[in-house]
């Protein structure tokens, strides 16, 4: 049962880049108690990709976008590529 409520939280999350935590937890007609234990448990888990801010009652996503992996990933081999070129430059050099 918790993995279908794992995957319902990741649905509705997705809508959205922020929500209080009241409205979700008006959304699936539960207390904000519940809600708060819960989404901490997935959290804290890793099977959601957000992190709540108690202060303000938000739940904020900061799950990963393909777009940022590439750009990573781009310049990860950039920097490899750079390194590569330097030192070959080093043995021509001598």
């Amino acid at each position: 049962m918790r993995e279908i409520r794992t995957v319902i939280y990741s649905q509705f999350l997705e809508s959205y880049k922020s929500v209080t935590i009241e409205a979700m937890a008006k959304a699936f007609g539960v207390s904000v108690d519940f809600i708060d234990v819960e989404l901490s448990r997935f959290i804290a888990a890793g099977k959601l990709h957000c992190k709540i801010d108690k202060v303000a009652g938000v739940l904020e996503t900061n799950r990963p976008d393909a777009k940022n992996a590439l750009y990573q990933a781009t310049i990860k081999q950039g920097d490899f590529l750079l390194n590569r070129i330097q030192k070959l430059s080093r043995v021509i050099d001598l």
